[in-house]
């Protein structure tokens, strides 16, 4: 999938005047690459028209015009967005409750091994593809409520992904949080078209 080049960077001036715009249309496009798993955890797969997005807010945000600075956030955005025969997602762990957020963060340590695609309904030919999650964002006594993770999809994965009479459910199988959810045609079909870039 093409990542987002130097020449897309708009200036702070410029994008502020598109960035209503731009927000409406990315909305309406995260809107068919949303998955929530449980009442918890959602899934945002990410490709280059939400990179672009999050890279132009990162600068908006921070103020950042300097090129260099700007050439260091197209890299850290960049390697969000998946390779050939990938999908590529940010995870969220939503605790609305303040007062709870470590304690159910600690609770969740061990979430970044036990992330799964499933392609298919019977035991014998249903396909397994596992989250890869960025490392760094999880540790011992603590866990990142944003996580990172790719699917790698090899050819029977991918043509059992596309295929609309296969069921595809996101699991998360974890001792303190188990749900999965059926991914929905309209979610699936903005999918197909990463694993097909």
């Amino acid at each position: 999938m093409k990542k987002v080049t130097l020449d897309e960077v708009m200036g702070l001036e410029r994008y502020e005047q598109a960035r209503d715009e731009s927000r409406r249309r990315i909305i309406a496009l995260k809107r068919h690459r949303r998955v929530a798993v449980g009442d918890q955890v959602t899934f945002v797969f990410e490709n280059h028209d939400t990179m672009w997005f999050q890279i132009h807010e990162m600068l908006r945000a921070e103020h950042l015009t300097d090129l260099d600075r700007v050439r260091d956030e197209l890299d850290v955005y960049n390697a969000l967005i998946p390779e050939p025969g990938e999908l590529s997602a940010t995870m969220l762990i939503e605790i609305t409750e303040e007062s709870r957020i470590r304690e159910r963060l600690v609770s969740l340590i061990g979430i970044d091994e036990a992330v799964t695609m499933e392609i298919g309904d019977s035991v014998h030919s249903r396909l397994l593809v596992r989250g890869e999650f960025e490392a760094g964002r999880s540790k011992e006594d603590k866990l990142s409520a944003v996580q990172y993770v790719r699917f790698h999809f090899d050819d029977a994965a991918r043509r059992a992904f596309v295929d609309s009479t296969q069921r595809v459910r996101l699991v998360i199988d974890h001792p303190n949080y188990r749900h999965e959810a059926v991914i929905d045609d309209a979610v699936r079909r903005s999918l197909a078209l990463d694993l097909a870039a």
